[in-house]
């Protein structure tokens, strides 16, 4: 039975989906064979898969399923055997007891073997052996002894495991099988090899593709080891040189190209690379499918980080072709590409150090040419946690009290969570212990309470932590150790002198109370730099010795500190001059570089080696330079006291090799390794070209060109600058350019997005190749359209002409249409006079349009209308107005309030009036005979509405009664007026009429009630905020009392209490008689001021 070629391969009975189990008897060998040593009828099976897994891919593929048959040959004759022996299945005979028999080797075949093994690989034999009875394996090496801490035995004995192997392992091992009628042996003769030979190993393995129809795709299987190995394709298991003919398909080496894929031609593709010290397998899934994007973020999350840490906003994707993903913020129309933004390859962007401003709604746009969707999702930033007053180490006297602070300041939006604890534990379970929201305070301390004490603020986001220790004395603590630094060594001295090293000792001074923890060996050379001290070396506190080791061409002194906990001590007195000898360098200069500053000169610059690297006198530098991949000797200059030489006369941005080697008196140093540049840079002499616009909406375009060539730029490409503008709105015929927009893509790319275009416009832009010279010439101007869009809001809505039941609304259009209007949506709904809407009407007009009259509205009712403009894309942002129809004269009655004139006021408080009711007001003036002398214009006044939770007096009960007792004492007064009338009384106005300055005004007595006589004039005025009629006229009263055709009217307003206040004031006119008497007195209903 041979599965795949696998590791491990696993045997499993179809139905029942277990795994063949497996003991001394049955084996499955790491080729994935399976053997038998003796065969039982209890092994017969119908139908035995064999699977081979992929672990990496999690895949497994099943061969063709196998039928065993076991036969008993006893009850059979060889006739029938042979007969099924020519079938497709395969059939095995059970011995009878009586045929029991030697051990034999079933693999490896024969008497010996070889295997190779790598160094520091796994070495794995194997031997399976059949017999009856079934035999047991045994293994030993004849050269020498198993390596027992590396080996281990598996399969029951039949394989031996080697792991780091080693030349050691190399030689003769042998297995033997080993049964009651005898045994066999078969020797395996390994050889260890160095791995300069090696089983192939991955460079590149092939990659799972998710393709569009019609995209190309391209399957690497790059591998390497030694020898090369070979590699194998196939599709879905079978060959590929087996499979289908696919045009589409191209097979090169270790590369499958997949061209103009169609919808079906979804496969598992397999690369099997092999030498003869193993082999490598991996799969790849091509699935090809046409999918509009989806974005797998969950909407409207909200990430919330720390300042001055990173943020991750995640825009996970699904699609086919891939997704494009770009970022917005808030109402930016600008890409999210730039610091300190970076957007990864999985769509996520990155803001590597998050500042409040970051803060926003960002809004990730996933696009292919299937379609757009957009996820929104939130930042917060919040403000650190931080421990402001931190614990400080206390020194407390036992039975004293301690007091820790820990005062912190965090983002006010995070809980903060204080914990205390003690040497990194809970703190004890003492009520000794009292935690406040800033302190620890611990009360009567002990020798138990000492330690170190940790506060730990933490939020959801962050934490902060600050500790301090407690130390408990004694009432009358000892004076405490003094600890100084230590002081300085003695006694320099050099030994073992020698071309570059020498030994330096010394003498350690006082540690005072403090133990030497290190000493520090520095060095003066006073033939580069006298008087500069640098760090040598370090050696432990414990030792006196130092191996130094020195430069050529340099004059040493040497000196050393000593330091202890508290610090450094004093330098010690510096040693004896200790000077060696010049040689030639050894390091060569660094940073070396070369770029060009013109387009014919190639600068190479390095950084000069310091007077103790120069090794001796006579320091130069020798210049090296050729232009690489050109056959042509290297060129030389030798410079000295500079860090940069000038080539003249170089072509244009073209490679070289440079190479810099320090020279001196004694010689050159080591051969220095050459290092790549580039001559200067010029400007790009070509345009892009093929520059074609793909509009992808009202306000995205897509611009695509083909690259310059390279040797075209002649510098270092930094990539394509697109200008464009807006020339004019497709609705006007004069252009009107606006200000040009730049955008600059980098690298060598060939297309790009324009945002925040304008919809129903015409565009024009150009294309320039930059590289670190400046632009290239620009490409041809192209134009392009953009389609239509939603419009913006009409540019006013007005409400006039508001009466009982119609008004008229006005409107403009949009100040951007956007494309070709198509109407205006008006919707309207009334408002009660507890703000509750009520039901919505809808109403379209045709573009041209732009004024409507709305009639059978309800009479005083407020009314909320919402307009907006539309094109052929939808509907734009809407505007709202209000307005408030007037109260209907023909639903309710004037009510009429009498004032006394003569009593010279000129207000009036109107009572018991509905909130959110309109109300129209007019003022009166009759004389005795009930003739009008005066009439106002009528006043239109809105009421404000009354909370939901206030109490209406005029529905109370008591309010109503005081009321009608009002109304009946009026009514009282009334009659008896009109009985003195009858009667043809008379009211004398006595000394009020000849003390008053104005003989033509007669006011009405105090003591007897009588009314003067008034004048039938008075300026009007509307009331301030009331609406009047276009024509300045109001609205006459059908009654037979009204006198509206007399006079002029008076001013009024409302109070502070949404009561109505009149202004009156008027010229009697009267019969002059003889004598006190005056004329006939009128009637009080005559001569009151009524309200109608």
């Amino acid at each position: 039975i041979q599965p795949l070629p696998v590791h491990p391969a696993i045997i499993q009975k179809a139905r029942s989906v277990q795994r063949l189990p497996q003991n001394t008897r049955v084996s499955q060998a790491l080729n994935g064979d399976l053997y038998f040593s003796k065969v039982l009828l209890d092994d017969t099976r119908t139908t035995t898969s064999v699977y081979a897994r992929f672990p990496h891919t999690q895949t497994i593929q099943q061969k063709q399923p196998i039928t065993v048959k076991v036969l008993d040959m006893d009850a059979i004759n060889e006739t029938v055997a042979d007969m099924y022996n020519y079938t497709n299945n395969l059939f095995v005979g059970e011995y009878s007891p009586s045929g029991e028999r030697r051990p034999s080797f079933m693999a490896p075949l024969g008497q010996s073997s070889t295997q190779m093994a790598l160094r520091g690989g796994v070495l794995e034999l194997e031997c399976i052996a059949e017999g009856l009875p079934t035999p047991e394996v045994s293994w030993y090496k004849e050269s020498g002894d198993l390596p027992s801490s590396r080996m281990s035995f598996h399969n029951f004995q039949k394989t031996l495991k080697i792991a780091d192997v080693m030349e050691a392992d190399a030689g003769d091992y042998r297995c033997t099988a080993k049964n009651s009628l005898g045994s066999a042996h078969h020797t395996i003769k390994v050889n260890v090899k160095v791995p300069l030979q090696s089983a192939p190993f991955w460079i590149s393995a092939p990659r799972n593709l998710i393709l569009a129809p019609e995209e190309t795709g391209i399957l690497t299987c790059r591998v390497s080891g030694d020898p090369k190995p070979q590699i194998a394709w196939s599709v879905n298991g079978v060959p590929i040189k087996d499979s289908p003919k696919d045009t589409s398909r191209k097979v090169e080496d270790d590369t499958v190209i997949l061209s103009d894929v169609q919808t079906g031609s979804s496969a598992v593709y397999q690369c099997n690379a092999s030498n003869e010290f193993g082999y490598l397998l991996a799969n790849a899934f091509v699935n090809v499918l046409a999918e509009a994007p989806r974005v797998l973020t969950p909407p409207n999350n909200v990430y919330q980080v720390i300042t001055n840490n990173p943020a991750f906003l995640d825009c996970a994707s699904f699609g086919s072709p891939i997704p494009a993903i770009t970022w917005f913020k808030d109402s930016q129309t600008s890409i999210l590409n730039r610091d300190p933004y970076v957007i990864h390859n999985n769509g996520t962007l990155e803001i590597n150090v998050a500042q409040s401003l970051n803060s926003g709604k960002y809004t990730c746009i996933a696009s292919n040419n299937l379609g757009t969707r957009e996820n929104h999702v939130y930042l917060e930033v919040k403000e650190p946690t931080r421990i402001l007053a931190q614990p400080e180490y206390m020194v407390v006297q036992r039975n004293r009290k301690a007091v820790f602070e820990c005062k912190v300041k965090h983002d006010p939006t995070l809980i903060p969570t204080m914990n205390w604890l003690k040497d990194n534990g809970e703190l004890p379970d003492d009520e000794r212990f009292l935690v406040d929201t800033d302190s620890l305070t611990i009360n009567e301390v002990t020798e138990e309470d000492e330690g170190t004490y940790t506060c730990v603020m933490n939020t959801t986001l962050d934490q902060d932590s600050a500790s301090a220790m407690l130390t408990v004395v004694e009432a009358t603590p000892t004076p405490a150790i003094v600890y100084e630094e230590p002081d300085p060594p003695t006694d320099l001295e050099l030994t073992d002198q020698r071309e570059r090293s020498v030994q330096l000792t010394w003498i350690p001074g006082d540690e005072h109370n403090s133990p030497t923890q290190k000493f520090l060996v520095q060095y003066e050379d006073l033939l580069h730099q006298a008087g500069v001290w640098h760090n040598l070396t370090e050696e432990e506190g414990t030792k006196t010795t130092a191996h130094l080791d020195l430069s050529p061409y340099a004059y040493y002194s040497f000196r050393v500190l000593a330091v202890n906990h508290v610090g450094y001590s004093q330098p010690s007195r510096p040693s004896r001059q200790y000077r060696t000898n010049p040689a030639a360098p050894d390091v060569n200069p660094t940073d070396v570089h070369g770029v060009g500053t013109e387009h014919n000169n190639l600068v190479i610059s390095w950084k000069e080696l310091t007077g103790l690297q120069s090794n001796g006198p006579g320091l130069q530098y020798k210049v090296n330079w050729r232009q690489k991949d050109v056959e042509e000797d290297w060129l030389s200059e030798t410079v000295a006291n500079t860090s940069k030489y000038v080539v003249s006369g170089t072509p244009t941005f073209v490679p070289y090799e440079v190479k810099v080697q320090a020279v001196n008196d004694y010689g050159n140093g080591p051969a220095p390794e050459a290092v790549v540049g580039y001559s200067g840079e010029d400007v790009p002499m070509s345009a892009p070209e093929s520059v074609q616009v793909l509009v992808q909406n009202g306000t995205l375009a897509e611009v695509h060109w083909e690259p310059v060539l390279t040797s075209m730029v002649r510098g270092r490409l930094q990539g394509y600058k697109v200008s464009y503008w807006r020339e004019r709105s497709l609705h006007q015929a004069e252009a009107q350019q606006e200000e040009q927009q730049v955008l600059l893509f980098s690298g060598n790319r060939t297309d790009g997005r324009l945002p925040g275009l304008k919809p129903y416009s015409l565009y024009t832009l150009n294309i320039r190749v930059v590289n670190g010279k400046g632009e290239g010439p620009p490409s041809p101007n192209h134009n392009f359209e953009t389609p239509e869009g939603v419009p913006g809001p009409p540019s006013f809505l007005r409400i006039k002409n508001t009466d009982m039941d119609s008004l008229t609304l006005e409107w403009g259009p949009p100040q951007d249409n956007n494309g070709r209007l198509t109407g205006y949506t008006l919707k309207y709904q009334p408002v009660n006079s507890s703000n509750e809407l009520g039901p919505v009407e809808e109403m379209m007009f045709p573009a041209n349009e732009t004024t409507v009259i709305l009639a059978d509205l309800k009479y005083s009712t407020r009314y909320k209308f919402y307009f907006n403009a539309k094109t052929i894309k939808g509907s734009g942002p809407t505007i709202t107005e209000e307005a408030v129809t007037i109260m209907d004269e023909g639903k309710e009655d004037w009510t009429k309030e009498c004032v006394n004139g003569s009593s010279g006021s000129q207000t009036h408080l109107i009572k018991g009036l509905k909130p959110g009711t309109s109300y129209r007001v007019r003022l009166v003036v009759k004389d005795h005979s009930e003739a009008t002398i005066h009439s106002t214009e009528e006043l239109v006044i809105t009421l404000p509405a009354m909370k939901s939770d206030q109490v209406d007096l005029a529905t109370q009960g008591w309010f109503i009664g005081l009321m009608c007792a009002i109304a009946l004492l009026i009514l009282v007064l009334l009659i008896i007026c009109f009985i003195k009338r009858n009667k043809g009384g008379k009211y004398p106005v006595k000394e009020k009429e000849d003390a008053h300055q104005d003989p033509e005004i007669q006011p009405m007595k105090d003591d007897d009630g009588t009314f003067g006589e008034y004048s039938d004039t008075e300026d009007h005025k509307p009331l301030k905020g009331s609406r009047t009629p276009s024509n300045g006229t109001v609205k006459r009263d059908d009654s037979d009392d009204s006198l509206v055709d007399y006079g002029e009217g008076g001013d009024g307003q409302f109070n502070e209490d949404g009561s109505f206040i009149g202004q009156y004031s008027g010229k009697k006119e009267k019969d002059t008689h003889e004598g006190n008497e005056s004329s006939e007195a009128p009637s009080p209903v005559n001569a009151m001021n009524s309200f109608v």
